[in-house]
């Protein structure tokens, strides 16, 4: 079946309510829903129902798309408050870390290349371009698993692994297109190599962090009638500065998640509704995204380097990643043995590299649509090796926790310019000790009750209101204050 103006729309909201429906049904047994998604696309494609989908460029552009909004979302729900304790760790596993597992990776598959039993024959820097489109790693899937299951961690492993994903997609970006321009040219110095990584970063980190606060400026100068223009305005800035970037010879990957930070970490107008808006957006770009690449994919040739894929994959799992942690958080003392266990393991692959392995099929490198292949089939493995056993693995080292609860029962949230705090309690035998009205709790000074709920009533307190037990608070309170 081809796609055509007249079913285009049918056959899209289809895909969307099937991934939706199956990713629920994931989510709710710990499945990452990337594999569901991009099942979803690959049941749907050539070898499935019949969709044909075999653009790599726009597939390309698609990705591109997405990745700018999921990274900049990434960045805004980066707290700099939360990173700042593990930002050395973080930084240096997002950098050195990608680039150690692409040098461990690339010289496995390159001496995999020279065995009898193998079908892979790749020259070095082709090896190195495989191992580098894939060295990315993709937390989304693991604390959406972590969430299903009600789950956190200790010792700052969550933001660790939040910072590490988040920015560790520039740098693989950087290494995948160095290594297509040094094959494409025959051979490029390292004085160039070394120039080109420099530019990427000190363009891109910089644009991101002024065109970040051009955009903080404009959401609290602008004056716009209507608060639904607020988060579109936002995401033209998103794509403006990644393009812009991206002219400039930055990276613009890197620049949009700084950007991201700095507009996450800055107080701005409307905070609740942008939110919502990036929120929903970046779902559905990981969808369409996911989907696109399912229906990229032609199984029947991603079968045929099934053998030496897994043995690159197992790899990277036991051998790859886990030494590449180990190695850079070696100047990291406080960082326990169980923690940096746990960091190796959950180095899933998610859509970036299968998003990247389409820049060689792009640019027609040799051997371009085997690296593909063997990508996209790394993916899946990892995906279900990794992805499913995080909280087994996260309880086996002792790292989990409850997870915290966030926001009120009552759904009401404050604008920020409101210097307050809400918070909701639940009356006990011992909070009504002293008397069942409002007047006779013991509340901390500058705290006042907003709303009472009683089963599914909601009341409006004074001081008489007879209060019983189980009853729900709805408190406000000043910042800072109990």
């Amino acid at each position: 079946m081809l796609f055509t103006a007249e079913n285009i729309l049918l056959i899209g909201s289809v895909l969307l309510f099937v991934s939706i429906v199956v990713g629920k049904t994931g989510y709710r047994f710990g499945v990452p829903t990337l594999l569901l998604f991009l099942v979803v696309g690959m049941v749907f494609g050539s070898d499935g129902l019949g969709l044909q989908f075999h653009n790599a460029k726009e597939a390309q552009f698609i990705g591109m798309v997405a990745l700018s909004i999921i990274l900049f979302s990434g960045g805004m729900d980066t707290k700099l408050t939360e990173i700042k304790p593990i930002m050395a760790p973080g930084i240096v596993l997002s950098t050195a870390g990608v680039l150690l597992t692409t040098v461990f990776t690339g010289l496995f598959i390159w001496w995999l290349s020279g065995t009898m039993n193998t079908e892979l024959h790749q020259p070095i820097l082709t090896s190195l371009l495989l191992a580098a489109s894939m060295s990315s790693t993709d937390s989304a899937s693991v604390f959406a698993i972590l969430r299903s299951q009600k789950m956190n961690l200790k010792h700052n492993l969550r933001p660790l692994l939040e910072l590490e994903s988040g920015s560790n997609d520039p740098m693989a970006y950087m290494l995948t297109i160095v290594l297509i321009q040094v094959i494409q040219s025959g051979g490029m110095g390292l004085p160039e190599i070394l120039g080109s990584f420099v530019v990427q970063f000190i363009v891109g980190g910089a644009a991101g962090y002024l065109l970040g606060k051009l955009a903080i400026l404009m959401l609290n100068r602008l004056n716009i009638d209507n608060q639904a223009l607020y988060p579109i305005l936002l995401l033209s800035f998103v794509f403006f500065t990644f393009s812009i970037t991206d002219l400039l010879k930055g990276n613009g990957y890197l620049a949009v998640y700084i950007a991201g930070i700095m507009v996450g970490n800055a107080k701005i107008m409307y905070r609740k509704e942008i939110y919502t808006f990036m929120d929903g957006l970046t779902w559905l770009f990981q969808i369409i995204m996911f989907l696109c690449l399912g229906l990229l994919v032609n199984p029947h040739e991603m079968l045929e380097v099934a053998a030496v894929a897994l043995l690159i994959g197992v790899f990277m799992i036991l051998v790859g990643r886990p030494l590449s942690v180990f190695l850079c958080l070696l100047p990291f003392k406080k960082i326990n043995f169980k923690s940096r266990v746990f960091i190796s393991w959950v180095g899933l692959r998610g859509a970036v590299p299968i998003i990247f392995a389409t820049y060689p099929v792009v640019e027609e490198i040799p051997g371009a649509g085997v690296i593909f292949n063997i990508v996209f089939f790394i993916t899946i493995v990892s995906l279900v090796i990794q992805g499913t056993t995080v909280s087994r693995m996260a309880r086996a080292l002792g790292l989990s926790m409850p997870l915290e609860k966030t926001g009120n029962d009552f759904g009401v949230e404050l604008p920020e310019e409101i210097d307050s705090d809400l918070r909701d309690m639940t009356v006990t035998e011992e909070t009504l000790k002293n008397g069942n009205t409002l007047k006779d709790m013991n509340l901390p000074k500058g705290t006042l009750v907003m709303i009472v709920k009683r089963e599914n009533e909601f009341l409006i307190p004074n001081g008489t209101l007879k209060l019983h037990v189980g009853d729900k608070l709805l408190l406000i309170s000043e910042k800072n204050k109990e």
